[in-house]
C-alpha cells in the first residue's frame, strides 16, 4: 500500500483497477453523460451494416410468431392434447440449449458468416418439416421440425447479437436496443400474416414453405453485408492490414497488425478459450440478468394473455389487447430508450428498469380492476424492454471474446425458457395464471441486485465512432502494446490514451511534464 507523498509535482500512485474519479481526464467518454464529443460521420459500411441487421432481426421476429400464430390449426390437424402439445413445443428450447453451446465456439473459429448461412438453411428446412407434419398427420416429423427450429436460431443468435455489438461500437453511442425493437415489430407484423392466413383458410404447409422461401432468400442478400465483425482469421487479418494502410502504416507495419490480429483471433477460436467464458464471473452473473429478463418477457409471452381472461373475467379479444399492450410498451421503450443508456450508463437504466418491471408486475397481481391491471403491464413493459440489450451490451465488450460470452448469456435464456412454462404452469393450476406470474418478481430482484455487472470494465475504451478524431482502429490498437502507458513525444505534450489497459495489480502513473510514465510491471 503506497504512503503518502509530498507535492512534488509528481503525479501519486493509482492501482490500475481502480475506477477514475469523474470529471479526471481519464474518466472521459466513460462517466454516464461526461462525453460531449460533436456526432461523426458514420462509416458506410457500418451503416449498410446497421439497416441489413435490423431487417434480420426482424425478418427472426416475423418467422417465429408467424408460425405461433397457427398452433391452434397445428394442434386439431394432429388431434392433441395441450399436455402433448406443450411436451412437443419444448423440443425447440431443448434445440436451441444443445446448440449455443457450441454456437460461440463455431463463430470465433469459422466467422459469423459461414454459420449465419448454416442457420439459413436449417430454418429452411426446420419451417417445411413444421408444415409437413400436421399435413400428413405426423408428430415426430413436427418434432424435429420445431427441434430444427431450435438449433437454427441458436445458431443465428450469437452471430447476430455479436454484429449489432460491433456495429454499437463503431457508431459510438447506443443502438442495440433499435433491433431487439425490431425482432418486436416483425413479431407483431408475423402473428397478423398468421391470423390473416388462418382466416384465409390458408394451409399451414403452404405459409410456411412460402416463409422458408422469402426467408432464406431475404437472409442470402443480407449476410455478406450484415457481417463486419465476427470474421475467420485469414479476412480478420486482412481487414486488420488494411485499415493499418488506411491509417497510415507502412507496408511492414501492416503486415505486423495483420500478423497480430490472425493470432489474436486464433487464441480466442481454441475451444479451451472459447469455452472459458463459463469460467468467468462476470459472464455468468450477466447471464443470470438476462435469464431473468428471459423469465420475465417470456412469462408475458405465454401467460399474460390468459391471465387477463381467468382473472378477471375477460374475453379473449381482451386479453390479446392486453397482451398487445405489453408488447408496444417494449418495442416504444426500445426506439426511444437509447438515449437514456447515454446519458446515465448502464446500471442506473438496469436497476430503474428492474424496478419499474417489479412495481407493474406487483400491480397486476394485485390490481382489483382491469384498468389498473393494464397500467401495471405498461410499467411491466416498460421496465422489462431494455434488460436483454443491456445483458448483450456488457457480453460484448471484448470483441475478441464476444462469440463466446454471448453463447453463454444465450445458454441462460434458453435455460430459462425451457423451464419456466412446466414451473408456471404447475403454479397456475393451484392460485391462477395471475398470481402464478408473481413468482417472476423473484427473478426481477436478482437483476435489480446484479445491475452492476453490467458495468464496462476498467481498460476497455468507451466506444467512440471509428471516424471521429482520436478514434482507435482495431489494427491500432494490435499494434499498441497492452501493458504500458503512453509515453509522451516531448516535454509539453500529454500521453494520448490516460485509459491505457494495465493488468490488475499494477501500478500506473500518470502522465505529467514532470512525470515520464513507466511500462507496468507484470501482474
Amino acid at each position: 500500500m503506497s504512503q503518502p507523498r509530498a507535492r512534488t509535482g509528481r503525479a501519486s500512485l493509482r492501482p490500475a483497477n481502480r475506477r477514475p474519479r469523474p470529471g479526471s481526464p481519464s474518466s472521459a467518454g466513460r462517466r454516464p453523460g461526461a462525453s460531449r464529443r460533436p456526432a461523426a460521420p458514420v462509416d458506410p459500411e457500418v451503416q449498410r451494416a446497421r439497416v441489413l441487421l435490423l431487417g434480420l432481426f426482424g425478418l427472426v421476429g416475423v418467422m417465429f410468431s408467424g408460425w405461433l400464430a397457427r398452433i391452434p390449426s397445428v394442434r386439431d390437424a394432429l388431434g392433441m392434447s395441450p399436455a402433448e402439445l406443450g411436451g412437443i413445443l419444448i423440443a425447440g428450447s431443448v434445440g436451441s440449449l444443445v446448440t449455443v453451446s457450441v454456437a460461440g465456439l463455431l463463430v470465433t473459429r469459422y466467422g459469423g458468416r459461414l454459420v449465419l448461412y448454416v442457420s439459413t438453411a436449417a430454418f429452411a428446412a426446420a419451417y417445411v418439416l413444421i408444415g409437413i407434419g400436421p399435413t400428413v398427420g405426423s408428430a415426430p416429423v413436427l418434432t424435429v421440425g420445431i427441434f430444427l427450429s431450435g438449433v437454427a436460431f441458436a445458431l443465428g443468435n450469437v452471430p447476430l447479437n455479436v454484429e449489432t455489438a460491433a456495429v454499437e461500437r463503431r457508431m459510438g453511442r447506443t443502438v442495440l436496443p433499435q433491433f431487439h425493437a425490431a425482432f418486436s415489430i416483425g413479431a407483431v407484423v408475423g402473428s397478423g400474416i398468421g391470423a390473416l392466413c388462418a382466416a384465409a383458410g390458408v394451409p399451414v404447409l403452404v405459409q410456411l414453405t412460402a416463409t422458408a422461401v422469402v426467408g432464406t432468400v431475404w437472409r442470402l442478400l443480407s449476410i455478406p453485408g450484415a457481417v463486419i465483425e465476427s470474421l475467420p482469421p485469414d479476412r480478420a487479418a486482412a481487414r486488420a492490414a488494411r485499415e493499418a494502410l488506411l491509417a497510415g502504416a507502412g507496408p511492414r507495419e501492416a503486415g505486423l497488425a495483420g500478423r497480430l490480429r490472425v493470432a489474436r483471433v486464433r487464441r480466442s477460436a481454441r475451444p479451451g478459450s472459447a469455452l472459458g467464458a463459463w469460467r468467468e464471473p462476470r459472464t455468468l452473473l450477466i447471464g443470470v440478468v438476462i435469464m431473468s429478463a428471459a423469465l420475465s418477457e417470456g412469462s408475458a409471452n405465454d401467460w399474460l394473455a390468459l391471465a387477463v381472461v381467468d382473472g378477471f373475467g375477460q374475453a379473449e379479444a381482451v386479453g390479446a389487447a392486453v397482451f398487445g399492450a405489453f408488447v408496444g410498451a417494449m418495442t416504444a421503450v426500445r426506439l426511444l430508450g437509447t438515449r437514456l443508456i447515454d446519458r446515465f450508463g448502464r446500471v442506473r437504466v438496469l436497476r430503474a428498469s428492474g424496478l419499474v418491471s417489479l412495481a407493474g408486475l406487483l400491480l397486476f397481481g394485485f390490481a382489483p380492476s382491469l384498468p389498473l391491471a393494464v397500467a401495471g403491464v405498461l410499467a411491466w413493459g416498460f421496465g422489462a424492454a431494455l434488460t436483454v440489450p443491456l445483458g448483450i451490451a456488457a457480453a460484448s465488450d471484448d470483441p475478441l471474446r464476444a462469440a463466446g460470452r454471448v453463447a453463454v448469456v444465450s445458454a441462460f435464456s434458453s435455460t430459462a425458457s425451457l423451464a419456466a412454462p412446466p414451473l408456471l404452469g404447475l403454479a397456475a393450476e393451484v392460485v391462477g395464471p395471475r398470481h402464478a406470474l408473481l413468482l417472476i418478481t423473484a427473478a426481477m430482484a436478482t437483476t435489480i441486485l446484479l445491475a452492476r455487472t453490467v458495468r464496462r470494465p476498467d481498460g476497455l475504451p468507451a466506444a467512440t465512432p471509428v471516424d471521429a478524431p482520436g478514434a482507435t482502429t482495431p489494427a491500432a490498437a494490435a499494434l499498441t502494446p497492452a501493458t504500458a502507458a503512453p509515453v509522451p513525444t516531448s516535454p509539453h505534450e500529454p500521453a494520448q490514451d490516460a485509459a491505457a489497459c494495465v493488468p490488475s495489480g499494477s501500478v500506473r502513473r500518470d502522465a505529467t511534464p514532470e512525470h515520464r510514465p513507466e511500462p507496468a510491471r507484470p501482474a
